[in-house]
């Protein structure tokens, strides 16, 4: 299988390349022309093809995708305002879609991300599931998940017109080495303090590894055609338990300071009054203290990932405790190498252009 893969230099991406290489595939990634892709090369093998476009233009796209049998869509932004986002997410999508009509390539793997649920409106404790509804008040959110619903809504409809065999994939929390911290558990202030929201929720985890793997199985699944798919692994550890197993793995050991569900619920709501009634609504409220964005990162839920498992035959390669000491392992060698070039080596990527990629990791707790 010949793949072109987009966003192949972000988080996700990295190992997407690494795993289709493991597979025997062959991999054409598209990276910006000022991009550095030697750490992608590094991961990716020989049979490594660079596209050097950018997604944001229409230029060249076209000739970048003759000759594949499927696109794999990463490529994302998550950082800088909604007009920048939008250019990244939506624009660039639309251009693939139409540079894919003319080179008559109509296989795509689009990866979304698991972040579209309207939490809010969920009952705590239900199951969420790929028929769950969806944010339907995305300005609420932030400028991610609104500029993510658009660009699934735009394959979706090309999708129903016939011009796309089209998957989409929703991944959860994706974490591994670099990314081992993520916004569900809460902060870290220093090296040796940490806060954590709330005790008992679920955190929709995929180990980054799992997740490649769920996304190549997609791509070489007729099945799959039509189906949206959350990816999600089996064992879940909850807020608590997660931030326990970081914790014993920091140095310096950190003081960790918890937050209550019941206490943030009461506190965002006291934010989202006083904002209304007294500043009618054009406060600069923290992220945390908007409900909408509360609930969607600390709401207790339970995460089924039968759907997947039935269409692909997916099982997580790695559990929790596996992917855990494979992220310390990578972390180290990284050090490693690190120290004997005497300057940083970027063979832990940052979490510039994956779907949902965690934050620091527990090694290196607050040091970014």
């Amino acid at each position: 299988m010949k793949l072109l893969l987009t966003g192949a230099t972000g988080f996700l991406g990295l190992h997407v390349a690494a795993e289709a290489s493991r597979r025997g595939d062959s991999v054409r990634a598209v990276v910006r022309p000022a991009t550095d892709a030697r750490r992608l090369s590094r991961h990716a093998g020989a049979g490594l093809e660079l596209a050097r476009v950018d997604l944001r233009s229409r230029e060249g796209l076209t000739s970048a995708i003759c000759g594949v049998d499927v696109v794999v869509h990463l490529a994302a932004d998550k950082f800088g305002d909604f007009y920048t986002q939008f250019a990244a997410n939506v624009v660039a999508t639309e251009n693939l879609l139409e540079a894919m009509a003319k080179a008559d390539v109509r296989r795509l793997v689009a990866v979304s991300t698991g972040s579209l649920y309207d939490l809010l409106h969920t009952r705590a404790g239900s199951e969420l599931d790929e028929d769950a509804l969806l944010e339907r008040h995305p300005d609420r959110r932030d400028e991610y998940t609104h500029t993510k619903l658009l660009q699934e809504q735009l394959v979706l409809e090309y999708a129903d017109r016939g011009d796309l065999e089209l998957t989409v994939l929703r991944p959860g929390v994706i974490f591994g080495a670099g990314n081992l911290w993520n916004a569900w558990l809460g902060a870290q202030l220093s090296p040796g303090v940490w806060i954590r929201m709330g005790a008992h929720a679920l955190v929709p985890l995929t180990y980054v590894e799992n997740c490649a793997e769920a996304v190549l199985l997609a791509a070489a699944s007729r099945r799959a055609i039509g189906e949206t798919l959350n990816v999600i692994d089996d064992d879940l550890p909850t807020q608590r338990d997660y931030v326990r197993r970081l914790a014993l793995l920091a140095s310096p050991s950190p003081t960790v300071l918890p937050i209550s569900w019941t206490a943030l619920r009461v506190l965002a709501r006291a934010a989202h009054v006083v904002n209304a009634v007294v500043f009618r609504g054009e406060a600069k409220v923290p992220g945390i203290l908007t409900p909408a964005r509360l609930h969607a990162r600390c709401k207790p839920l339970r995460y089924p990932n039968r759907r997947i498992k039935d269409v692909l035959g997916w099982t997580p390669r790695f559990d929790l405790a596996e992917a855990i000491a494979r992220s310390l392992q990578a972390e180290a060698a990284a050090s490693e190498l690190e120290d004997a070039a005497g300057q940083r080596t970027p063979e832990v990527p940052e979490p510039d252009e994956s779907a949902e990629a965690g934050g620091a990791s527990a090694r290196n707790a607050g040091s970014r």
